[in-house]
């Protein structure tokens, strides 16, 4: 499992209960993070394989997921449970992502400095084996660099006018033109402070 997807050992410990089912239902998981705070908050971000996924279809992924983790029951406070798209600026957290995402601008943070740097922004050019390949400007020269995804901490989509015009073009070729659907979120309150005492 790619640390881009879940980075603490409590959000890896999720991944691993709530991924089986997901993927039964015919989605994939994203990204899954559980950030503490005043209060918690448990976010998982789902799609289809293509890319997509309806508010509807979130409402489903969060009772499935909710009811499991009842049982499970791996987060000892309450919290929320936030299951979403990844949106259009979408993390991109699986080497298979930055394929799909190719010629679209990202930023890249890597874990240790790479000549000098941990942050990279450019256009993704896809990848080659285990490197993750992008275009940056080096003393005015485009310059195409290859990070191995290992070496990755986090990366996302920048959003540009162009990013959104080709991902609501293909939305609505494929007959999905309801632009809402990239930010909504199906939210449940998990567990009780009678029931965690």
């Amino acid at each position: 499992m790619s640390e881009l997807i879940a980075r603490a050992a409590m959000d890896r410990r999720i991944t691993e209960i709530i991924t089986p089912t997901i993927e039964d239902m015919g989605f994939e998981v994203v990204r899954v993070r559980l950030m503490t705070g005043k209060e918690s908050i448990l976010q998982i971000m789902a799609q289809k394989p293509d890319g997509t996924i309806e508010v509807d279809q979130c409402g489903d992924i969060s009772a499935a997921v909710s009811a499991l983790l009842d049982v499970e029951d791996p987060i000892a406070d309450v919290y929320t449970l936030e299951v979403s798209s990844p949106g259009i600026d979408r993390p991109l957290t699986r080497l298979k992502d930055f394929d799909q995402w190719a010629d679209n601008e990202a930023k890249i943070e890597t874990e240790e400095l790479i000549d000098g740097r941990r942050r990279f922004k450019g256009m993704l050019r896809g990848t080659e084996g285990d490197e993750v390949l992008i275009e940056i400007e080096e003393k005015g020269e485009p310059l195409t660099i290859g990070l191995k995804f290992d070496w990755l901490t986090d990366a996302k989509l920048v959003l540009t006018d162009e990013l959104i015009r080709d991902v609501l073009k293909g939305r609505k070729d494929k007959g999905q033109i309801d632009e809402t659907q990239f930010d909504e979120v199906e939210t449940v309150l998990s567990g009780s402070d009678e029931e965690k005492k």
